[in-house]
This record gives structure tokens, C-alpha cells and sequence, in this order.
């Protein structure tokens, strides 16, 4: 038995024990019933702040919060606490739909590309945790090799394209990559121009995740914080938000056409440099 399914397994009992609904035992949590109901069902690992409420409501002397935080340090080596839940939810939807306005996506990056975002983002880490959050950031890319993957739908703003992070060999190797995974997968990646600039989520990263047999999640993310969404009212809004953004973007095809072009210049830069 995996560990969220012994902790759902055990909190579901308890739960049942002391006569509470999902929606009894979270109320006074920040978290929702069908985020609640998934840890039951062992889909999902506990996060900290859920543990230490349920230990407080059913009176279960601190069970779930002290084995939770072990287990949570465990499974987030090489991603930030507030993104240890994402990668497991990756695994398990059924759509995976990316708003990238500052950087691209986890997913479809190289291992250049997330080196370059690991060194950036902790400049005063050590080389050994540089590499352990690159380690992490590609291990999601096996997502790619299974039968059973989530269908991926990601918009992308021109300037990511445009203003490269990397040397132009790398840069032209990252959009060559997204170029092959559009070609050759269930993948489909627009661009929103730059001109594009008055749109409905101008604030930031979003993530949107639906499940065969779940409701639908919402991840946002800033500079040093992330938040899964599961209230419905505000999932909708995110929802038609990124349905209204899709709108302005191009094309799948123009927006393949753009980045296989974009990656042709890179090559063309790189041989002029030698």
C-alpha cells in the first residue's frame, strides 16, 4: 500500500468513526471537500496545514501532522513545498492545460532550460540542491513516455520565443523540443503575440487540471508562493479566464509554424557564432 493510501485510508476511518461528513471535518480549513475526499481515496499525499486542522478536529493527538511532515520533506526533495502536490496530480489527470507568461513550462523543458531556472532562482544554493531541483524538474518529463498521460494543452507568450534565456544552440535545442512534442504527441501549444496585451490573466501562472473521476483544480503560482485551487466558484472563473486567452492566442498550427521558425533563427545564430 502506497503511504497516501494508508494516511487516506486511516483518515477516512476516523473520520466515519467520530460521525463527520468531508465537508464537516474541513470546515474551518483552507482546503475543500473533493480535495479531501482524493485524500481519502489515497490520490493525493496530506498537506501540512490540512493535517495539523484534521489533528485538531478529530483529536488524534498530532498523528497526521507529525507523520505528514516527514513524509511531505520526503517527497518534495527538489521542488518547493508548495508545489510537492502537482507533480502526483500531473500523473492522475485527464487534461493538463499551461498558461506561461514568464517562463515555459516544466514539462516541456531541457535540462539546459531548467538549469538555467534552478541557478536563477537560488543563487545563493549550493551546487548539490541546484542539481536536485534540475533532477526533479526532469523527472516530470517522464510523463511524455506513458500510454496513459494526460492530454496537454499549454499557451505560451511570444516574448518566452522571442527573448531568449539561453545561449541561441540551447534556445534553438528547448523550441525544437516543444516543436517535436506538438508533432509527435497529444500536445498542443499556442502562442499569444506580444501585441496581445490586455487579456484576462495578465497576473500570472496558471495551471488547470480535470480528472476522470474528480472536480477540477486550479494551481497559481508567484515568485515564492503557489496555491491549488479547488473552490468551485473560482475554479469557473480561472476556467473561462484561460478559455477566454485561448481565444486571442494563434493558431496551433500558426503557433508551430512560429516556434519551429524562432528555432531555425537560434540554429542560424548558433553556426554564425563558430
Amino acid at each position: 500500500m502506497s503511504v497516501p493510501s494508508f494516511y487516506g485510508a486511516e483518515l477516512r476511518y476516523l473520520r466515519e468513526s467520530s460521525g463527520l461528513t468531508l465537508e464537516q471535518l474541513v470546515d474551518g480549513s483552507y482546503r475543500g471537500a473533493p480535495l479531501l475526499s482524493r485524500i481519502e481515496r489515497g490520490e493525493l499525499g496530506m498537506p501540512v496545514d490540512l493535517a495539523i486542522h484534521i489533528d485538531k478536529k478529530l483529536a488524534t493527538n498530532g498523528f497526521f501532522g507529525r507523520h505528514c511532515e516527514a513524509v511531505h520533506k520526503a517527497r518534495v526533495a527538489g521542488h518547493p513545498p508548495y508545489f510537492a502536490e502537482v507533480p502526483d496530480l500531473e500523473k492522475s489527470a485527464l487534461t493538463i492545460e499551461d498558461w506561461a507568461p514568464f517562463l515555459i513550462p516544466g514539462l516541456l523543458q531541457t535540462k539546459a532550460y531548467a538549469q538555467r531556472i534552478a541557478e536563477s532562482k537560488a543563487a545563493w544554493a549550493s551546487p548539490e540542491s541546484v542539481e536536485e531541483r534540475v533532477r526533479a524538474r526532469l523527472a516530470r518529463a517522464e510523463f511524455w513516455g506513458r500510454d496513459d498521460r494526460a492530454t496537454y494543452w499549454g499557451i505560451l507568450h511570444e516574448p518566452l520565443i522571442r527573448k531568449p534565456l539561453l545561449p541561441p544552440y540551447e534556445m534553438a535545442e528547448q523550441l525544437e523540443h516543444i516543436a517535436a512534442l506538438m508533432r509527435g504527441s497529444q500536445t498542443v501549444v499556442q502562442i499569444l503575440p506580444e501585441s496581445e496585451t490586455d487579456h484576462p490573466l495578465m497576473m500570472g501562472v496558471l495551471k488547470v487540471l480535470t480528472f476522470p473521476d474528480a472536480p477540477p483544480l486550479i494551481y497559481t503560482e508567484g515568485v515564492h508562493s503557489g496555491q491549488i485551487i479547488d473552490y468551485p466558484a473560482l475554479v469557473t472563473s480561472y476556467r473561462r479566464s484561460y478559455d477566454l486567452l485561448r481565444a486571442a492566442a494563434l493558431s496551433p498550427r500558426a503557433s508551430l509554424a512560429m516556434i519551429e521558425e524562432s528555432a531555425r533563427g537560434y540554429r542560424d545564430e548558433a553556426q554564425q557564432g563558430h
